[in-house]
């Protein structure tokens, strides 16, 4: 196997990072952030999941993981990649840098009416993790979506899983998505930075950089969507959001593979399940805190019930993404979209007849 160069400053250079994986693209060979061995003593599976936003805590299984020593107990060499907006980590995995990602499920319905066959193979959430925040400046302007006409309201990204949702509120409000102007401010410093300046009016992000907006009293939560309660309340049911999704065919030549990153993933939900926030918040990068550790365990703890506790896609979950998605986005409005392969529990089940 080739020797791939080092992408230790992926997170500091995201173009740079991202250039690299292109030179190794569908090439599992490379330096992993957790290098365990497999337990012949052996070297393990290699593979690499680009994550939109590794410190967001909607995506926190995925290093927690890591931490834990999940992967490493099954035998695997998972390599986590960071990306700020979840549609970049969508392009890594269509464009073969990586065999998975972890960002929102509703990328498999996006993708599958542009003729990619992506599905998510463990449901991390039911429920989007997200919040519309408005500046304090502009609270009194906005007051619900039905006022989102003419404002300037952040989003990750062009085309992100915020973007959509951002899009939906809008029109579900009657305003049409051409009457506001989306602006890509990613999230954390970028997107607390946009409101203070007034770049934004407002915007959706997730936890922590709720908690600092908040703590800083730098705006207000026009809507809430981390627990299932606002979901369905802002949604109109359930909806799945962070999950890990590989492509279709790569999953069904490597099966086995699948099998043990779905084992590592639901053993972790369900560790979430029965610890504190403060525990979980202890096992994570000590950096993610941003150096106060009370708010990042209150973001944490504001943001666990949005998560499954088995991996397993949430009922009715697929038809509110695609009811969702059709009230603006002409391409799925108009298309068939089979959600029966936009997902599959075969590995999730196997793994909780495995964990007893």
């Amino acid at each position: 196997m080739r020797k791939t160069a080092r992408l230790s400053a992926l997170a500091a250079t995201g173009l740079l990072a991202l250039s690299s994986l292109t030179a190794c693209a569908n090439d599992a060979a490379g330096t992993s952030h957790s290098s365990g061995n497999d337990k012949a003593g052996g070297k393990g599976e290699n593979v690499k999941i680009m994550v939109g936003g590794l410190d967001k805590v909607i995506y926190l299984p995925a290093m927690l993981t890591d931490r834990l020593g999940y992967f490493k107990d099954e035998g695997l060499n998972v390599q986590l990649l960071s990306e700020p907006a979840g549609v970049q980590a969508e392009t890594a995995l269509v464009s073969g840098q990586v065999q998975g990602a972890v960002g929102f499920y509703d990328h498999t319905l996006d993708l599958q009416v542009k003729g990619k066959s992506v599905e998510s193979v463990v449901q991390f959430s039911r429920a989007p993790g997200e919040v519309e925040i408005v500046s304090n400046k502009a609270s009194k302007a906005i007051s619900s979506p039905k006022d989102f006409k003419g404002k300037k309201l952040g989003i990750t990204g062009l085309g992100s899983s915020t973007d959509f949702l951002t899009k939906y509120l809008a029109v579900k409000n009657g305003v049409q998505p051409s009457e506001f102007s989306p602006v890509a401010v990613g999230a954390g410093p970028t997107f607390v930075s946009a409101l203070q300046k007034g770049s934004i009016d407002g915007g959706m992000t997730t936890d922590p950089t709720v908690a600092t907006i908040l703590d800083k009293k730098l705006g207000k939560v026009l809507i809430d969507m981390r627990t299932p309660e606002g979901s369905q309340k802002a949604l109109g049911g359930p909806y799945p959001s962070s999950s890990l999704y590989m492509q279709t065919d790569w999953v069904n030549s490597h099966k086995p593979t699948v099998q043990k990153l779905a084992n590592a993933f639901v053993k972790t939900l369900k560790w979430m399940s029965t610890h504190s926030a403060d525990e979980i918040a202890a096992k994570m990068p000590a950096d993610y805190s941003q150096g106060d550790k009370k708010l990042y365990a209150e973001a944490i703890k504001a943001t666990l019930p949005m998560f499954t506790t088995d991996g397993v896609m949430p009922q009715n979950g697929p038809e509110t993404v695609e009811s969702v998605l059709k009230a603006f986005n002409p391409n799925i409005k108009n298309a068939k979209v089979d959600l029966s392969k936009t997902f599959t529990t075969e590995f999730v089940d196997k793994a909780a007849k495995a964990a007893g």
